[in-house]
């Protein structure tokens, strides 16, 4: 197999134009990509360890790519990859992303956002980068990516991110900085739904919802399009209840001051979240705007899967491949390497052979060349 020919990955990659002047070009953009892919893979964090690696894998590597001025240096790795630009990268990625995976109609995709804690530069005055991510509840795969732009927050990078994602019959959650009527409707515009997180920052949505449901638990004739759904989890010393009420009422919808300039909008939904720990119990409500019809079951299961992101995504790049660590902060390299990392885990993910978490397979990747192959034939 030829790595860089592969029409599974590095196909996708050919096309990404190659940032330096002609002169300097001892190794091909898409041997630098394929290097740096397979290197952190196997566990490499920084440009130095991605070198380290190429050099101890140079005649396994020279099975499938020329090579023919050896392995690049880090520095040349980083120049390239601060340099590279980052929209082109994150379109060839999706690319791949839709060309290699199907994302199954119902799906949960959750949108939500994390900081690169270490990309900032004090000395030039540089914050640290925040990553706005679409992932995948079933599939546990990254589908895309936009990084936030300076002096600016989520709700710029979300209708950029969902405009470049194939939602169709999708379920879209986001958190309550996502709640915006702009993001509403872009979700609605691609075919799909959304859950959305409500508080206080929609303040005459979010008063007029907590007032009718209040409503709903004082009046026994209400008269209102309702549903209900609960579920009990037990494990590791606790119990986990959550309870969800929903309430679809286009009679009543006209009299919220700012229903009609939601797309889309069906549903009212009410969360109340018990655990009961030996010591303690704690009570958490929650509310949230849909625009799926009110089974409060399909509904209570999208907002539970929305917090996947967090231990199957935002966890595993903390725990797995040290990002909260990474130092990587000139120019395009932070956005670049968060990339490099996304790849890497989407590979590490769909393979299902090895019975490890992410930080063992790449152990094992960096050990075995031939599992390396598995993973990347993904």
């Amino acid at each position: 197999m030829n790595l860089s020919n592969s029409p599974d990955l590095f196909a996708h990659f050919k096309d990404v134009i190659d940032p330096r002047v002609e002169r300097t070009k001892d190794h091909s953009l898409l041997d630098i990509i394929t290097i740096a892919v397979c290197a952190v893979i196997c566990g490499a964090d920084d440009w130095a360890n991605i070198e380290v690696w190429g050099n101890e894998k140079l005649v396994w590597l020279r099975q499938f790519l020329a090579l023919p001025h050896g392995i690049p240096s880090h520095d040349t790795f980083g120049r390239v990859f601060n340099r590279l630009d980052a929209e082109a990268f994150q379109a060839a990625f999706l690319q791949w992303v839709q060309s290699a995976f199907d994302v199954s109609d119902g799906q949960v995709i959750a949108i939500d956002g994390k900081q690169l804690r270490r990309s900032h530069d004090k000395r030039l005055g540089k914050a640290a980068i925040y990553m706005v991510s679409a992932w995948a509840t079933d599939n546990h795969l990254i589908l895309g990516q936009r990084k936030v732009d300076d002096k600016s927050n989520e709700i710029t990078a979300i209708p950029q991110l969902l405009k470049v994602l194939s939602l169709a019959g999708c379920i879209v959650t986001i958190d309550a900085m996502g709640c915006q009527k702009d993001i509403a409707a872009a979700i609605v515009d691609q075919q799909a739904d959304y859950v959305l997180s409500l508080k206080e920052n929609q303040a005459h949505l979010y008063q007029d919802t907590v007032e009718l449901f209040t409503h709903l638990e004082q009046t026994s004739a209400h008269g209102l399009d309702t549903d209900y759904a609960k579920t009990v989890t037990k494990g590791h010393g606790r119990i986990d209840i959550r309870e969800c009420w929903t309430i679809t009422d286009t009679q009543h919808f006209p009299y919220f001051r700012t229903s009609s300039q939601w797309s889309g909008l069906q549903t009212l939904i009410k969360v109340r979240r018990q655990r009961h720990l030996p010591d303690k119990t704690s009570v958490e409500v929650a509310y949230y705007i849909s625009s799926l019809p009110k089974q409060a079951t399909v509904l209570l299961q999208a907002i539970g899967s929305h917090w996947q992101i967090e231990n199957g995504l935002h966890w595993v790049l903390d725990i797995a491949f040290r990002e909260d660590d990474q130092r990587v902060r000139t120019g395009n390299a932070p956005q670049n390497f968060a990339l490099l990392r996304h790849m890497a885990l989407n590979l590490l993910k769909q393979e299902t052979s090895a019975k490890q978490g992410v930080k063992g397979k790449r152990l094992k990747a960096g050990w075995s060349e031939a599992y390396l192959l598995k993973v990347l034939q993904i």
